[in-house]
């Protein structure tokens, strides 16, 4: 049993090694990247916590030590290790993980437990082969967020994003709109036309940070400008008549594997990785923010203010995280380079 348990504890930690940025994919327009320290060259890049609260619960209740790997000293590891963010920093009902000895009464565990929990069904359990196989493990992570802004914004005309010719729906305030979607947005900084952060309240403990940026950062350093200028801004916070919000809608859906983790082995167990792969649903609009967020691993057993008004629009590059109330770590971060890319991944449709 120790020894199961073992193998189990290091697989959630390949997981996220399945998430790291290949050296050669400098090509891709969207990256899911494995946590808010990677750096990578898509212009458009997320992030999500989903991988790493997998890797939390694996260091500290079965491995209860940081991970190394055969042959293979890993700088995404040591991140992972460092446990940066935890499932403290998001409600419990918003997240769910198990594993176990692939079998069909795992598959229907996932799946009764996430119906259960979500309401929600899994797009990755029948990519799966459920026959029972006593030397492969599965290790599996959802995390869910459906949350309502405290009231829907006014639907803009469609219009242009950056540089694409092809127009994109937007969602905010303009100049007719009611005065009742003021409380929608607090303003944390506004230093130029291209330098301004607003965060979207919801009715619930999730809030939305928008952050203009041409800058080219990791997400932990976009996060860290977005504090140390809020901190800095000591002019009027209220969005008011003279002010507008202009913001896309985002559709995106995308699965990430990674194929040249697979086949390595974990120190001191063994385990073996077969298949890694990560989905991210992430929907905003007018109303409000859905996100699903998969992840799994199948491994191996071997043998071893002015009054002059502000003009908020995101209509260029920009950076997104969700956080809840009263945390210090977001749980979600999408840095946007081109909607009509992200948003021709998107399953659900106005």
């Amino acid at each position: 049993m120790k020894k199961f348990l073992m193998t189990l504890a290091l697989l959630p930690l390949i997981g996220l090694m399945s998430l790291i940025p290949a050296a050669a994919q400098d090509d891709k327009a969207i990256e899911v990247l494995p946590t808010m320290e990677s750096v990578s060259a898509a212009p458009n890049r997320i992030w999500v916590g989903t991988f790493q609260i997998v890797w939390n619960e694996t260091m500290n209740e079965v491995v209860k030590k940081p991970v190394k790997f055969v042959r293979y000293s890993s700088m995404l590891a040591k991140e992972l290790n460092k446990q940066r963010f935890k499932k403290e920093y998001i409600s419990d009902n918003s997240y769910y993980t198990t594993y176990g000895i692939v079998s069909p009464e795992l598959r229907d565990k996932i799946v009764n437990a996430i119906k259960e929990k979500f309401n929600e069904t899994s797009d990755i359990t029948d990519m799966f082969d459920w026959t029972y196989q006593p030397n492969k493990i599965f290790i599996y992570a959802m995390l869910k967020k459906d949350f309502k802004f405290l009231e829907p914004f006014d639907k803009l005309t469609s219009g242009r994003f950056g540089n694409s010719e092809t127009p994109v729906e937007y969602f905010g305030i303009k100049e007719e709109s009611s005065s009742d979607l003021y409380k929608n947005v607090s303003i944390l900084f506004y230093n130029s036309e291209d330098d301004f952060g607003v965060k979207l309240l919801t009715k619930g403990d999730d809030v939305v940070l928008l952050y203009r940026t041409n800058e080219n950062k990791t997400f932990d350093k976009y996060y860290a400008d977005i504090n140390e200028k809020t901190e800095k801004y000591h002019q009027e916070r209220q969005f008011n008549r003279f002010d507008r919000l202009k913001v896309p809608n985002i559709n995106l859906y995308q699965v990430a594997s990674f194929p040249e983790l697979e086949g390595h082995r974990i120190k001191g167990t063994n385990i073996t990785i077969d298949k890694t792969i990560e989905t991210v649903d992430f929907k905003m609009n007018n109303e409000g923010v859905e996100l699903k967020s998969e992840a799994a691993i199948m491994a191996r057993l071997t043998s071893l203010t002015a009054p002059v008004g502000r003009y908020f629009m995101f209509t260029d590059k920009f950076v997104l995280f969700l956080i809840e109330k009263n945390q210090q770590t977001p749980y979600f971060a999408l840095r946007v380079d081109d909607v009509e890319t992200l948003n021709k991944t998107g399953r659900h449709k106005d």
